[in-house]
């Protein structure tokens, strides 16, 4: 809360500071229009901000939403009420039209402009709204730009644990769950812990696979193990389209979650749809999970599944039907560049993605994931402020043991983690 206040402190120096710069005539580009960048990624609004006596005013509604401020409208007293947060930390705050006096937790505030109602739609000062509600706001005159960065918030965070992540071994207390990656199905339609990828890892020193599960679990993260499969040559779809392997796998794999101490199973089956009837693979993998949750929810273990997103080539992922039966869904929403280009994934393909699901299943079973192969800690903040947007459950890292300590640093800026142990 404190590091909230002071940009919150800071919003409003620098935007009082500019009030008299944006009222003087700016001839070369008055006419063009204010554009508003939530966490580095443009924010869509239903009425343009104006310019008012030298302070920027924007649709209040849409702005608070993005930023998860609930807002009610009282057309008979023609105010608008906002509220963020629970307990000592909320904020409350009610505005009146053509009033520059506003209350905020029942105090009263002054404005340096009066709401005003354009268009069916109330614009406020955004300066008051950066002092009120904690977000962090730059104005660049030249391109007419709002920048708004989130405040800090808390969520959910998953990180993904692969055989050479020991070196962010330590960030596991802090996750509230790990997906270990120590299993597969293999091309025979085996369910196993060795192979080439995704196999059971040796002990590095006194700490060993078994131990990490432990103390994940000791430290309330929950841990999954993941089982990976993929479809390069159908072999995948040959498995969930039969019943016998169907049934093999999923109790071999429930009965080695049980003894080695998970608790979720976590799969990652890729590839799906690419090349089969889609419509009947979607079919025969929901048929798939749902025998598995029938056998998870007996030995009271948590189901995670990881889907490519709906815009991908992977056609073969009912997201209505799957969000209905698991526990969550995770967005590998990557590898949208071709040979692998090592560049950020392009926030506007990552954002239809979440649309796409949102249409589908609910937000709170939606995790997005975030390929820390590919990004930085510029795109990671704006990969971060779109699941914010959308209210999403949370984010999944990809993987620990990749991620730069810029890339930590962007993270706990952004992202209020689990208290270790709590």
């Amino acid at each position: 809360m404190r590091r909230i206040g002071k940009l919150a402190l800071a919003a409003t120096i620098w935007i009082g500071t500019l009030g008299g710069v944006m009222a003087q005539p700016q001839h070369a580009n008055a006419s063009t229009p204010i554009r508003i960048m939530l966490d580095g990624y443009p924010l869509s609004f239903p009425a343009e901000p104006i310019i008012k006596e030298g302070t920027t005013l924007v649709p209040f509604r849409a702005i608070s939403e993005a930023l998860g401020i609930q807002v009610t409208w009282d057309a008979k007293t023609k105010s608008i009420s906002a509220a963020r947060g629970t307990g000592p930390s909320s904020v409350r705050v009610q505005l009146t039209l053509n009033s520059k006096t506003s209350t905020v937790n029942g105090s009263s505030v002054d404005l340096a402009v009066a709401p005003q109602a354009i268009g069916g739609h109330t614009l406020i000062p955004l300066s008051f709204f950066s002092q009120q509600f904690g977000a962090q706001v730059d104005w660049d005159q030249k391109t007419r730009t709002v920048s708004i960065s989130s405040p800090k918030q808390r969520m959910y965070t998953m990180g993904f644990y692969a055989i050479s992540s020991f070196s962010d071994a330590a960030a596991i207390p802090s996750l509230d769950s790990v997906a270990f990656g120590w299993s597969r199905i293999d091309e025979n339609g085996k369910f196993t812990l060795s192979g080439k990828d995704f196999k059971w890892p040796q002990a590095a020193g006194n700490t060993t696979p078994e131990s990490l599960v432990s103390e994940a679990a000791n430290s309330r993260t929950l841990p999954y193990l993941m089982v990976y499969s993929g479809d390069v040559n159908g072999e995948l779809t040959k498995i969930i389209e039969n019943a016998d392997a169907r049934k093999e796998a999923i109790s071999e794999m429930v009965a080695t979650a049980k003894s080695k101490q998970f608790q979720g199973l976590l799969l990652d089956f890729e590839g799906l749809g690419l090349t089969t009837d889609k419509a009947k693979t979607r079919s025969a993998f929901t048929a798939f999970v749902k025998e598995l949750s029938l056998q998870t929810k007996s030995e009271n273990l948590k189901l995670a599944l990881a889907l490519h997103p709906l815009n991908s080539s992977y056609q073969g992922y009912d997201y209505k039907a799957l969000g209905q039966i698991a526990d969550e869904l995770i967005i590998m929403a990557y590898d949208y560049r071709s040979g692998g280009s090592g560049e950020p994934e392009p926030a506007d393909k990552v954002d239809e993605a979440i649309r796409l699901a949102l249409k589908e299943t609910k937000k709170d079973k939606l995790v997005l994931g975030l390929n820390l192969h590919s990004e930085n800690a510029k795109s990671v903040n704006t990969l971060i402020g779109l699941a914010k947007r959308y209210d999403l459950k949370g984010i999944a890292i990809w993987r620990l043991g990749l991620v730069s300590s810029e890339e930590w640093t962007q993270m706990q800026n952004s992202v209020e983690f689990k208290k270790t142990g709590s």
